[in-house]
C-alpha cells in the first residue's frame, strides 16, 4: 500500500472516530505549516496502527484514554474519550480504565482525567 493509500485509509477511519467536524478542525489548525503532521497521523498512526485487527478499536481506543490521561495530554484525552464511546465503551469501562491511571500514575492525572471524562460522557448523552 503506498502512502496515498495510507493516508485515505487512516483519515476515513480517523473520521469515523473522532467525527468528521473534529478532524477538520485539527487538519485545519496548524494551517499548510501542519500538512507533513498531518500526513503522519492519518498515514501512519491511523492508515497503519489503528487499522491493524488484532486488537479491537474499542480496546485501541481504552488504551489511548488510559496513556493520554497519564500523560497529562487534556486535548488528545478528549478527541481519545470521544473516540471510545463511538467505539462502543461504556462509562464503567472508562471509570475502570482511569481508576489504573489513578494507581499506577497518580491521583492528579486522574483527577484531570475524570474531569474530562464526565464532560465527554455528558455530551455523548452517556453517564458517568
Amino acid at each position: 500500500m503506498d502512502l496515498q493509500e495510507l493516508h485515505d485509509k487512516g483519515l476515513a477511519l480517523r473520521k469515523e472516530l473522532a467525527g468528521e467536524a473534529s478532524v477538520a478542525g485539527r487538519v485545519e489548525a496548524l494551517g499548510e505549516f501542519g500538512t507533513p503532521l498531518q500526513t503522519i497521523i492519518n498515514a501512519y498512526a491511523y492508515g497503519d496502527v489503528w487499522s491493524r485487527q488484532s486488537l479491537p478499536l474499542k480496546y485501541k481506543s481504552l488504551v489511548m484514554v488510559g496513556m493520554m490521561a497519564a500523560a497529562n495530554r487534556a486535548t488528545e484525552l478528549k478527541v481519545h474519550l470521544t473516540g471510545a464511546v463511538r467505539n462502543g465503551c461504556t462509562a464503567e469501562e472508562i471509570q475502570d480504565a482511569l481508576l489504573l491511571v489513578a494507581m499506577y500514575c497518580g491521583i492528579p492525572a486522574a483527577n484531570e482525567a475524570h474531569r474530562i471524562a464526565v464532560d465527554v460522557l455528558k455530551e455523548a448523552g452517556k453517564t458517568a
